[in-house]
């Protein structure tokens, strides 16, 4: 295997740079921490309704039409999400995201029901052809990854109409194993799904700690090691919640150095270098 150059930032007074790996592609780095979703909505100002002992997690907008939760005593885990106008049930939506698929990547949806729509009519594959996600032929409209383990399909049939994605593994024998899927039902707001597709097709490595790096993900993706400082972490997850405090919120997906901070040299590695346990 290759080795990649371990990228280090400056340690600060008494801090001790800690172990941790940026996975490309994103879509197999496995769930993260759930606060990069819950802390965000909280400082976006939903009403947290989640229990002491803290399962499940249950949060609801402020005009109480957009409920957002995730259920670790159900088999299997999942996020689940619905909203809708009170007084039309027929337009009411529901979305479902498996408990492996990466929280940054979710937060492109959750993160965009917080604010308020663009003007612009929205397009789920802009985001992901702009990265280079290639078109299939089929039956259902498809773009698929780069190298092609994940997917997001619009299935439009006489008694079903939604949207779908997934990200694969390949077994040893062969064998195709989903790592996880997330499933839109119709009516679903087309601008979150957008914002779903874009943190799903962004290209940037995702930082994940010692023990949280899937099996998938250190068979079929770049694992590279990354030393970053405590302070650093503490940094961008203060940078999160203030943007999501700001009219202009936005959303941070992955491991992006402040301005000072330069861009470390493994994250051009986690691109174009092997693959590293």
């Amino acid at each position: 295997m290759k080795k990649h150059q371990q990228a280090r930032w400056g340690p600060g007074a008494g801090e001790v740079p800690q172990q941790h790996y940026l996975v490309a592609p994103r879509h197999l780095a496995g769930a993260g921490d759930l606060r990069h979703i819950t802390e965000y909505l909280c400082a976006a100002g939903w009403k947290d309704h989640t229990p002491r002992h803290g399962s499940p997690v249950s949060f609801e907008n402020r005009d109480r039409t957009i409920r957002i939760g995730y259920a670790n005593h159900i088999i299997p885990p999942m996020w689940t999400m619905s909203g809708g106008p009170k007084n039309a049930p027929g337009q009411s939506w529901h979305a479902t995201f498996d408990a492996a698929t990466p929280v940054e990547i979710i937060a492109g949806f959750t993160d965009t029901l917080t604010r308020a729509r663009s003007p612009h009519a929205p397009d789920a594959w802009r985001p992901m052809t702009a990265q280079g996600w290639r078109a299939g032929e089929g039956q259902h409209p498809t773009v698929t990854s780069p190298d092609g383990s994940a997917r997001l399909q619009f299935r439009e049939e006489e008694d079903n109409t939604m949207w779908w994605a997934a990200a694969r593994t390949t077994t040893a024998a062969g064998q195709h194993v989903v790592a996880w899927r997330a499933v839109f039902s119709e009516n679903t707001p087309l601008h979150a799904i957008e914002g779903f597709a874009a943190t799903l097709a962004d290209p940037r490595p995702l930082l994940r700690p010692p023990g949280h790096v899937p099996f998938a993900a250190a068979q079929h993706a770049t694992v590279t090691p990354y030393m970053v400082l405590p302070s650093q972490l503490r940094a961008l997850q203060q940078d999160r919640v203030a943007a999501a405090r700001t009219p202009a919120r936005r959303t941070w997906g992955t491991v992006q150095p402040r301005p000072h901070m330069p861009a470390p040299a493994a994250y051009a590695a986690a691109h174009h270098g092997g693959r590293q346990r």
